[in-house]
């Protein structure tokens, strides 16, 4: 193995160790007593592996409703994210859409918006509306911040289809939006994929919002939830671990099931743009 080989392999496997050890941990970590967390020297695998936590975890707080909340609203954007970044996308990629080139600007710039800038304007839009503490008043944001980066993602490979594909379509009865569902999308399978993981993932772990829009107990999502479980004085880091597992595990799921779909979709992404 020569030199630079041998740096692509240090490169690679400090990737894989930051993105793995703090899960690792927080596994682990979750599988401790208080006693074994604080004594010293540390160790790293619980000697005395223990579910007490997970038990604590779902009995001290609704984390189970937390779990649902986070379900219905990350599920929900973007289902909803998707639709209309498709219908948005087909129109700059198929459309004579004057200033094409200023639009996707304008989508770009718009998505590096810093969340924190909107929050003021969100908050007396949903309180106005009479929305906060709803599910809908973390929905709608989420398909609207999601909305950019679906977009550009959907438009590069809706650029790749041929068109020829869509007249035949049309020419045996079908309209343009039944050639856009039949056609277009199940050709731009990895993208759309993509586009979808990318929106669950953020609305999944989305914070700031969560915890301004909706105060309600009931209404908590997941990361706001699993605030609550700290005091004034202690932190349970156990029960917090365990709680943040139940939360990591249903993105290690989708990212397992669609990590081909992601791969393929980002890879194609990048080569056509």
């Amino acid at each position: 193995m020569n030199r630079r080989n041998a740096y692509l392999w240090l490169a690679g496997g400090l990737v894989v160790f930051n993105g793995f050890f703090p899960a690792v941990w927080i596994l682990f970590t979750s599988l401790k007593t208080e006693a074994e967390l604080i004594q010293l020297p540390i160790t790293w695998v619980p000697a005395a592996p223990t579910l007490m936590n997970y038990v604590r975890a779902f009995r001290d707080q609704p984390l189970a409703l937390f779990f649902l909340n986070s379900v219905i609203v990350a599920g929900v954007s973007t289902a909803l994210a998707i639709l209309v970044s498709a219908l948005a996308a087909y129109a700059i990629a198929r459309l004579h859409i004057p200033f094409r080139n200023l639009i996707l600007s304008a989508i770009i710039t718009v998505s590096m918006f810093p969340l924190i800038s909107l929050m003021v304007p969100l908050f007396e839009t949903m309180r106005a509306l009479g929305l906060l503490n709803t599910y809908v008043a973390l929905v709608l944001p989420y398909v609207v911040l999601n909305l950019p980066v679906c977009t550009l993602v959907m438009v590069s490979f809706f650029d790749g289809v041929p068109r020829d594909i869509e007249n035949a379509a049309m020419i045996d009865g079908s309209t343009r939006v039944g050639a856009l569902w039949r056609i277009v999308v199940p050709l731009s399978a990895p993208g759309v994929f993509t586009a979808a993981t990318l929106a669950f993932v953020n609305a999944w772990d989305e914070f700031l919002l969560a915890l301004s829009l909706n105060s309600s107990l009931a209404m908590r999502t997941l990361p706001v939830g699993i605030t609550l479980y700290q005091g004034e004085f202690a932190f349970p880091w156990p029960i917090i671990s365990a709680a943040l597992v139940v939360a990591i595990v249903p993105i290690a799921v989708v990212i397992v099931i669609f990590q081909q779909r992601v791969i393929e979709g980002l890879a194609a992404g990048g080569l056509k743009g």
